[in-house]
């Protein structure tokens, strides 16, 4: 019996459909026995070397652990708006109020200066009065469900 199949037995590990990957597992497993055991790698080639340098730093901690509130100051920090961008953003909302409000005032204009020009092309899309409750039904589902899924959706993030 060679080796391989010895580990094979002896770690009652699965057999692979491919022999290549069943091979590279078992040679994954003898590196990693090799370096548990601290034997001398010596006379392991690279691929094993490297396998067991792996195992070594799996099996180090990390260098100084993160401190038991380190998930709260990292949201805190997070959070909290950066010194100086306040003011910026402040400016930006405003900036973008205006400009909404601008926009808004233009398109009244100019529905009270050519909706009359217009008016008869819409009436042509319009559908016939029986559909037009069906349109206005489907509308209202689609802006009560989008309502209560923005609600919901801000409940649990104030939650």
């Amino acid at each position: 019996m060679n080796h391989e199949t010895n580990d094979h037995e002896t770690d009652d590990v699965p057999r692979f459909d491919d022999p290549l990957s069943e091979r590279e597992w078992l040679r994954q497993e003898h590196a990693m026995r090799r370096e548990r055991l601290h034997l001398d790698p010596a006379g392991d080639d690279a691929r094993s070397r490297r396998y067991r340098l792996l195992a070594r730093a799996l099996r180090t901690p990390p260098p100084g652990a993160l401190p038991i509130d380190f998930a709260r100051r990292m949201s805190a920090l997070v959070s909290a708006p950066a010194p100086g961008r306040a003011p910026a953003m402040r400016f930006e909302n405003a900036l973008t109020a205006a400009l909404a409000g601008v926009l808004v005032l233009a398109a009244v204009a100019a529905t009270i200066i050519y909706g009359a020009a217009w008016w008869p092309s819409f009436q042509a899309l319009l559908p016939a009065p029986a559909a037009a409750q069906w349109w206005l039904a489907l509308l209202g589902c689609v802006g009560l469900s989008w309502l209560l899924g923005a609600w919901s959706r801000r409940a649990e993030s104030a939650s």
